[in-house]
C-alpha cells in the first residue's frame, strides 16, 4: 500500500506576482506552474519527455532537429519557468550542456526547491536578466538559443530589438538556431516586426503556430525560428503535424 502523502498546492509571492504549483491529480509527480493565475509551465518529474503544452512541444521539435542523433547540444535558455525544456533535453540528449537564465529570483527559488533537478543533468541555472546574460555569453558558444520570456502577455521590449537579434547571432554557432515563444493576434504587428528585425541578421526564418492563430481567428502562441543555415522545415512540419493537441492552454 502506498502511504506517500498526497501532493498539495504551493503558493508563494515571487518577483513578478504570485506563483502557484498545482499538482496534477492524474500524474503523481506532475505539476502546473501558474503566475497570477496564468499557466506558465507544466512538468512531470517522473516523465520529463511528457510535454503538455503544444508550444513547448514545438520548441522541443526544434531541439530534436538541432543535432545529429545522440550528439549533445550546447543550449542557452532565456526564461526558465519550471525548467520543462531543459529537463526534456537532458533526458533525450544526455551530456548536453545547458545554461538557463531566469530573471525572477523568487520563481527560480520556488522551482528549484519544490521541483529539483536531477543530479549531473548538465543544467546550470542563473538568476539574471536575459538580455544581460545574452550579451555576456561567449561568441559562437551555443548550438541553440531558446527564448521564452514574458512580462504578462507580452515579451519585454528589450528582447525584441534588432540589437537583441544581433546579440543572439553573435552567441550562436554558424549553423545554430534561435527559437522563441512569442504571442500575437491579427493583424500581427508584433510578429511582423520580429520577422523584420531578425531578417536583418539571419538569412533563414520560419514561424510555427496553430492554423487558427495564423488565420487571425484568435490570439495565441507562435514559435519564431531564425538561423544563418537552412532550417529543417520539412522535418519540423512532419513533427508538428503528428504532435497531439494539448489539453491545457499555453503559457
Amino acid at each position: 500500500m502506498d502511504d506517500a502523502p498526497e501532493p498539495i498546492p504551493v503558493t508563494r509571492a515571487v518577483d513578478c506576482g504570485t506563483a502557484k504549483l498545482l499538482p496534477d491529480v492524474d500524474r503523481p509527480r506532475a505539476w502546473l506552474l501558474t503566475v497570477d493565475g496564468a499557466p506558465q509551465s507544466y512538468v512531470d518529474l517522473d516523465a520529463p519527455t511528457h510535454l503538455e503544452f503544444e508550444y513547448v512541444r514545438r520548441l522541443a521539435h526544434v531541439l530534436d532537429e538541432a543535432a545529429a542523433p545522440g550528439r549533445p547540444l550546447d543550449a542557452l535558455h532565456l526564461g526558465g519557468g519550471a525548467l520543462t525544456l531543459p529537463r526534456y533535453l537532458a533526458a533525450v540528449l544526455p551530456h548536453s550542456r545547458q545554461e538557463v537564465i531566469e530573471a525572477d529570483r523568487g520563481l527560480l527559488a520556488l522551482v528549484t526547491e519544490h521541483l529539483p533537478l536531477p543530479g549531473d543533468c548538465g543544467i546550470t541555472v542563473h538568476a539574471e536578466d536575459a538580455r544581460t546574460a545574452l550579451e555576456a555569453a561567449p561568441e559562437d558558444s551555443a548550438d541553440v538559443i531558446v527564448a521564452d520570456v514574458f512580462g504578462g502577455s507580452r515579451v519585454p521590449a528589450h528582447l525584441t530589438s534588432v540589437e537583441y537579434a544581433q546579440a543572439a547571432a553573435r552567441v550562436l554557432r554558424p549553423d545554430g538556431c534561435y527559437a522563441a515563444n512569442l504571442a500575437d493576434g491579427a493583424p500581427f504587428g508584433f510578429l511582423r516586426g520580429q520577422l523584420a528585425n531578425f531578417s536583418t541578421v539571419f538569412e533563414h526564418l520560419a514561424l510555427i503556430a496553430e492554423p487558427s492563430v495564423l488565420r487571425g481567428r484568435r490570439f495565441g502562441n507562435a514559435v519564431l525560428l531564425a538561423s544563418r543555415a537552412p532550417l529543417p522545415i520539412a522535418a519540423l512540419a512532419r513533427r508538428t503535424c503528428t504532435a497531439r493537441t494539448s489539453s491545457r492552454p499555453p503559457g
